[in-house]
């Protein structure tokens, strides 16, 4: 308390208004300038700083609960040979710490033992790029000293020495277990901590928090700022006024009212122009900024209530974890993705295959029964009964297909029981291919360092492992080398079909032809593809070769590109098997009626000229590192902004941030970033909008997003349905919020001209008060909070809605001219026609009513059903919370009213409650209530004539929607449109480089490897297929004109 509401006030006070208020409240103590009581100014600057510092001190409970509980989180510290328990937070590099099963990691730790035997471990990396793929790392010995690199944020990289003995040893990335990982499947390790809090890879990868404020925000403070000068502008032409009317009719009142001793009409002017600034301060508004936060904090609780972004399975809801950027939803122009985990789900499947010039995986309705095979994984599906027949009648070709599939990999199997299978696949794409092969009868069994060993059709056959050709980013294949029972030595490879078909042999190159032909159908199905092929080798050449393999493993410099070099020496002269594919299951999207996408990857020595871009319609761009240079980086947005998509390939996570920030420091657009997992947390952070995706994967992007839920998929309705919404009712709110307060302003000014001048106010200082806070505060909170133009469906159904957002056109500087404008017209009205109105105007008993205070109430009352109707015109879809807020506001203007100018009031208050009997007097005589209804006549007339008009002569794309849909439940339904063959969309394939990564060659050879059984956990929740989980895809339409409608 003591440090929070200090330093909350010295923020609140940083806004201009607030500090704008609390001069005001100084200057109307002075009593020669003030002309209105003190608690006008008091009262509303209380309530906001009262009401922001509600909502800031909830934020700030919740983050310290959050940062409490991951800096107690308990480890076991080994500390004088004993293991004791203490906080996250109190662990210190060179500690030794001991990690359970299921535990988070808690710093960068050097692996020293473990409870399996080798010292094995495998961690779940979700954490830190938000896959569930298990890790292998393993170190065992007696540390003496480590050296290593200095802290850094390259989470694939780790260089450093261990001095065990005398003897110095290299260590690399495969001994390190990094801060957000968690141990799986072991019952305790120890590791030496090498980095801790902010010096660990992951915190080094998280960036630096940034205070987001929406492009709303940055235009009001540009707005307030002129509205201060407006505000200075009106009150000099009225102390200009003051001081010309005192040096002309001043001493016509000096009998009556003396001035003070040295006093003049100078010194007159100077104080009547203090005096406007108070009374004209509802031009500044205060209740602006609580307003916007209700506004928000509404907004962020419909997100979370959102049961159509609701994830059944994981029972994760959506989550608006901050409250101030709702609308910038609804301005997004540029998106950033994490591909993997996050765009595809990391879910493939085998589909369909080309084995020796011959296609399979053609659909039909049945699926092929594997019963014959007892070690089939019953979850796997395939349509095609021809491939299950070629297998079957004992075709060389596809048998060899799948013997390659199930020895050309680094998958680790576990049989919890007899026949019952579990594979620990690097990647989602190695698990398809391995399960594809053991349906088909090639069953991966068991490994160990020198062997493979099969199930071929029922026959048990073990292969000696001789060597594994890892993947790598610039490989972008792997290879096996295997020696069959007869003795024969045999090369499998698989990678991107563009590398493998640079390394085929001549005699390959019709089979090839017919291959790419098959590549090209299966690209233009959106299926991801690569190639498989085989050599035989000599003994005599692997025997040599293997020689140099040992002596480039062994190097301590350059050993990656040593055995680069060593790997293309006998990855050449291959022969074509087949190519394979696995499907995107969850990232297939409509393409039809557009042309073939390019994709141009983009280098430093080759420039793209704007003209020849152009002609492409669907362009993808594929920049690589370098383009993020400074002498490249313009070059890249160029290009980039020529695209549809871009392609960011095996970036760091702070290059997934400088992309964003390039984007955001020249496009002047609002971006939007979305990952799961802690390489994406940079990008998030730099982004305007910061998307994770939290369930079954880690949580790191999730606690640096703004918002999160479980499926990509939400995204649409996230910015179709709220973020469209929540823009359109802060515009609405703003331009409507502007528009009352300026007409009340206004008309204090256009008084002015007729009260000498004097500071007087217009209307009842009670009315002054509460105007804000009490009679226009609820139906404007209504509108901003229920309004909808159109419904969630319609705006799925036409994305075209969502333009405006993008293009600023509900509030910028001309809307706000506009409002200006509006005000200024309807303060004329609602000032000069109550005053013709009542000029010289009797009752109708013959009694004067010409009074000030008559007037003053004529004026409010007028004023404030004016608004009221015009807040009646804003809006598009009427609640029963709109009404009642609408209604019960001015039901309780006059209930308030009636009280404050009763007799009771008077005599307990007399000088609070001057306006005794005003009210009775006055609004019971029919002039006055026709007077009231011709302003409000006259007020909303040009609204509502300029809407007409618009709408016959140029609707806005949301009139246009609702005028087609009104239409097509008019017309006559039309038959059902004919189904076309879907249309190949691409020639290009999706290398197999993009999803894989490097794989476990090192770990399969070397034989720190065990099988243990796998422990599973049950369910939390049981879960069913419901309406509210239905991944059904959304149908875009397009909005037909006029001239083509029905």
């Amino acid at each position: 308390v003591f440090t929070f509401l200090p330093l909350n006030l010295f923020e609140q006070f940083q806004r201009l208004a607030n500090a704008y208020f609390v001069f005001l409240l100084i200057l109307q103590l002075i009593p020669q300038i003030s002309s209105l009581s003190w608690f006008t100014t008091v009262v509303p600057l209380l309530l906001v700083l009262s009401m922001t510092l509600a909502k800031d001190l909830s934020d700030d409970i919740t983050r310290h609960k959050n940062d409490k509980q991951v800096n107690n989180r308990k480890v076991e510290v080994l500390i004088n040979g004993e293991l004791k328990s203490e906080k996250w937070m109190n662990v210190q590099v060179g500690d030794i710490v001991k990690l359970e099963n299921n535990e988070f990691v808690t710093a960068d730790l050097l692996l020293l033992s473990s409870s399996e035997p080798l010292n094995l471990i495998y961690i779940e990396t979700a954490e830190l790029d938000g896959l569930v793929t298990e890790h292998p790392s393993v170190y065992h010995s007696i540390i003496r000293e480590v050296r290593c690199e200095p802290p850094n944020n390259r989470l694939d990289k780790f260089t450093g020495t261990l001095t065990v003995g005398g003897e110095t040893f290299s260590l690399d990335n495969e001994r390190i277990l990094l801060r957000g990982c968690t141990l799986r499947n072991s019952d305790w390790c120890f590791g030496l901590v090498v980095f801790g809090g902010p010096d660990t890879k992951l915190m080094q990868n998280s960036g630096k928090s940034i205070f987001k404020r929406t492009s709303i925000d940055h235009l009001m403070n540009f707005l307030v700022m002129f509205i201060f000068g407006f505000l200075a502008f009106m009150c000099t032409i009225l102390s200009i006024g003051n001081g010309i009317w005192e040096y002309q009719e001043g001493n016509s009142f000096i009998s009556f009212l003396p001035r003070a001793d040295g006093a003049n009409a100078s010194l007159s002017a100077f104080l009547t122009f203090w005096s406007y600034v108070i009374i004209l301060n509802t031009v500044v508004p205060i209740s602006l900024y609580v307003s916007v936060e209700i506004l928000r904090l509404g907004n962020s609780y419909f997100i979370d209530w959102d049961r159509k972004m609701y994830h059944v399975k994981s029972d994760t809801p959506a989550q608006a974890r901050t409250t101030t950027l709702n609308e910038e939803l609804g301005q997004i122009k540029y998106i950033f993705s994490d591909k993997t985990g996050t765009l595809t789900q990391n879910i493939m499947t085998f589909n369909r295959c080309s084995v020796n010039g011959k296609s399979y995986g053609k659909s039909s309705k049945k699926k092929v029964d594997f019963s014959w095979n007892s070690l089939a994984d019953p979850k796997f599906c395939f349509h095609d009964h021809k491939l299950e027949e070629a297998v079957k009648s004992g075709s060389p070709e596809v048998q060899a297909f799948f013997r390659l599939l199930a020895l050309c990999h680094t998958v680790m199997p576990e049989e919890k029981t007899e026949g019952e299978l579990f594979y620990q696949a690097q990647s989602p794409d190695e698990g398809a291919l391995v399960t594809a092969a053991r349906n088909f009868g090639f069953v991966f069994r068991s490994r160990t360092p020198e062997t493979i060993s099969l199930v071929e059709m029922g026959v048990p056959t073990t292969y000696e492992l001789l060597a594994v050709l890892d993947f790598n980013n610039v490989r972008k294949r792997m290879s096996v080398i295997v020696r069959n029972p007869e003795g024969k030595l045999t090369l499998y490879c698989k990678g991107a079909d563009t590398i493998i078909f640079e390394r085929l042999h001549p005699l390959s190159s019709k089979l090839m032809e017919v291959t790419t032909e098959h590549l090209n159908e299966y690209a233009g199905e959106g299926l991801r593809t690569l190639a498989l092929a085989y050599k035989d080798l000599d003994e005599d050449k692997f025997e040599k070769w293997k020689k140099r393999h040992h002596e480039a493993s062994t190097s301590l410099e350059d050993r990656e590109a040593k055995l680069d070099a060593i790997y293309e020496e006998i990855e050449k002269d291959l022969l074509v098997t087949s190519p394979s594919h696995r499907m995107l299951n969850l990232c297939r999207a409509r393409q039809e009626n557009r042309k073939d996408p390019f994709l141009i990857f983009f280098n430093n020595t080759q420039l793209i000229s704007r003209k020849w871009f152009k002609s492409l319609y669907l362009p993808i761009l594929c920049a690589q590192a370098f383009a993020l240079q400074k002498d490249m980086q313009l070059e890249l947005l160029r290009t980039a902004c020529m695209c549809q998509t871009v392609i960011c390939c095996r970036v760091t996570p702070l290059q997934k941030a400088q992309v964003v920030e390039l984007v955001k420091k020249h496009k002047k657009a609002v971006t939007l970033a979305i990952g799961d997992g802690a390489n994406d947390v940079s990008m998030i952070k730099t982004a305007h909008i910061g998307v994770g995706i939290s369930g079954q994967e880690g949580m790191q992007a999730v606690l640096s997003s703004d918002f999160s839920f479980a499926q990509f998929r939400y995204l649409q309705r996230l910015l179709l349905v709220h973020g469209r919404w929540s823009y359109l009712r802060m515009c609405k709110f703003l331009r409507y919020f502007f528009y009352k307060n300026f007409t009340f302003t206004f008309v204090h000014f256009w008084y002015g001209f007729f009260c000498g001048f004097s500071a007087q106010t217009v209307y009842d200082e009670w009315f002054i008060t509460l105007y804000n806070l009490v009679y226009t505060a609820l139906p404007v909170i209504g509108l901003s909070l229920f309004d909808q133009d159109v419904n969630d469906r319609w705006s799925f159904q036409y994305p075209q809605l969502y333009a405006p957002g993008q293009l600023n056109q509900y509030f910028s500087k001309m809307a706000f001219a506009r409002i200006l404008m509006h005000s200024c017209y309807s303060s004329l009205i609602l000032f000069f026609v109550p005053w013709a109105a009542m000029c010289d105007t009797v009752r109708d008993d013959g009694k004067d009513i010409a009074d000030y205070q008559s007037f003053a109430l004529l004026a409010q009352t007028c004023l404030l059903i004016a608004v009221s109707v015009q807040l009646g015109l804003d809006t598009y879809y009427w609640t029963a919370v709109n009404q009642f807020f609408l209604w019960g506001s001015l039901s309780v203007y006059f209930a308030v009213t009636f009280t404050m100018y009763s007799n009771g009031m008077y005599l307990i208050f007399t000088s609070s409650f001057p306006f005794i009997g005003t009210a009775r007097n006055s609004l019971n005589q029919p002039n006055m209530w026709l007077t009231i209804f011709l302003t409000t006549i006259l007020c909303i007339l040009p609204v509502v004539a300029k809407r007409f008009l618009f709408i016959q002569l140029k609707p806005a794309i949301n009139d246009k929607v609702v005028r087609h849909k009104v239409r097509q439940a008019k017309a006559v339904p039309l038959p059902p449109p004919r189904k076309f063959p879907r249309r190949r969309i691409s020639t290009r394939r999706s290398g197999y480089a993009f999803s894989h990564a490097r794989g476990y060659g090192d770990l399969v050879t070397s034989g720190r490897f065990l099988r243990i059984p796998v422990k599973t956990r049950p369910a939390l929740f049981p879960h069913t297929d419901t309406p509210v989980a239905d991944s059904t895809p959304r149908t875009y339409r397009t909005i037909f004109e006029e001239a083509q409608s029905p």
